[in-house]
């Protein structure tokens, strides 16, 4: 990559990182209403998006991801707020820096940027340049907040992952990309886990990591990750997984992941391969301190087969993704991190 790689350089210091847990989930505990959009309360209330931060410091993150999931212009414009992109996109790197300067240790702000919601061209009528532009505009202003790595998440159709690419580099930053793979084990455009790393081949400056987050839960993403590290041997892995999977408890979802679940999920991620690893939906502060402690003191063992994957943390959602690329013929339109 021709933009300096602040990720590669904390791996080079600290060896594997951790990165932070639910955004959404965590919001809702304090207040964020179904429908609203977090972003909104990086001008409206500040005070609770810097709590989210600190917890997440506090627990033991090394990477902690801006308040920016669906700060593009289409995503915005559901809550009449498409003319507050670069507002919102630096005000959320903003409050980021501010809790990681604090912090008495190294924590990286990574600017987080999630799919348009929109099917581009010919699925849809978002065209291609139209997507980069759009993303530019988001990346410019989490650029200008003080994002120091740009952390494309939760897709699923690689022109998009693509389009984001494109924008990152136009805007001079390192950039991850990470995908949920959680239709049948591919993405619900029929991305192959172990294809992940090559629908960069035409970008100019590759990503700093690739990976996988969300999906259904943390036995499919150690399956995924094994794919990935089998389809790209030299590439430097993220894994964010949902903690344990969703249940309804009357109005309520509620993950079934635990502390030591989640514990476990992190050291088969490094033996696994995976270089970053945190947490996607349901994931909590006391889910990360569990994390943070499974880490610090996990030797990096064989990779993990699927059925010791299956044994200690759970039978997988779905199967193993089968060889092949057929993708469906529509994509989910509407995705929240956490």
């Amino acid at each position: 990559m021709t933009a300096d790689n602040p990720l590669a350089a904390l791996i080079a210091e600290k060896g594997v990182l951790l990165a932070d847990g639910a955004t959404g989930t965590n919001l809702f505990a304090m207040g964020l209403e179904s429908g609203d959009a977090p972003e909104l309360w990086n001008t409206d209330a500040p005070e609770k998006i810097t709590a989210l931060h600190q917890g997440f410091v506090d627990a033991g993150s090394d990477i902690i991801l801006t308040n920016s999931f669906g700060g593009t212009r289409h995503r915005l414009k559901l809550h009449h707020a498409q003319d507050r992109v670069f507002e919102l996109n630096k005000a959320a790197a903003e409050i980021a820096c501010k809790v990681a300067a604090s912090a008495p240790r190294r924590v990286l702000v990574a600017g987080s940027v999630g799919p348009t919601g929109e099917l581009l061209v010919p699925l849809g009528a978002l065209t291609f340049d139209d997507a980069v532009a759009a993303f530019r505009e988001q990346i410019a202003g989490l650029k200008a907040g003080g994002a120091e790595v740009i952390w494309i998440e939760t897709m699923s159709a690689p022109e998009e992952m693509r389009a984001a690419a494109e924008a990152a580099v136009a805007e001079d930053m390192p950039y991850t990309c990470t995908v949920s793979f959680d239709t049948a084990g591919k993405s619900m455009m029929g991305l192959h886990p172990k294809n992940v790393a090559h629908v960069f081949d035409a970008v100019s400056d590759k990503p700093a990591a690739v990976g996988a987050n969300c999906g259904v839960g943390a036995s499919d993403i150690l399956s995924s990750l094994l794919d990935m590290r089998a389809g790209a041997p030299d590439a430097t892995i993220i894994v964010k997984g949902n903690c344990g999977i969703p249940e309804f408890q009357g109005e309520n979802i509620v993950y079934s992941g635990t502390p030591d679940l989640m514990a476990d999920y992190v050291r088969l991620a490094i033996d696994g391969g995976a270089q970053v690893i945190g947490g996607c939906c349901g994931t909590s502060f006391e889910h990360l301190k569990a994390m943070r402690a499974a880490l610090d003191t996990h030797q990096k063992a064989e990779p993990p087969t699927l059925e010791t994957i299956a044994e200690r943390i759970g039978p997988l959602v779905n199967s193993p993704a089968a060889d092949g690329d057929t993708a469906p013929k529509r994509e989910r339109r509407s995705r929240r991190r956490g």
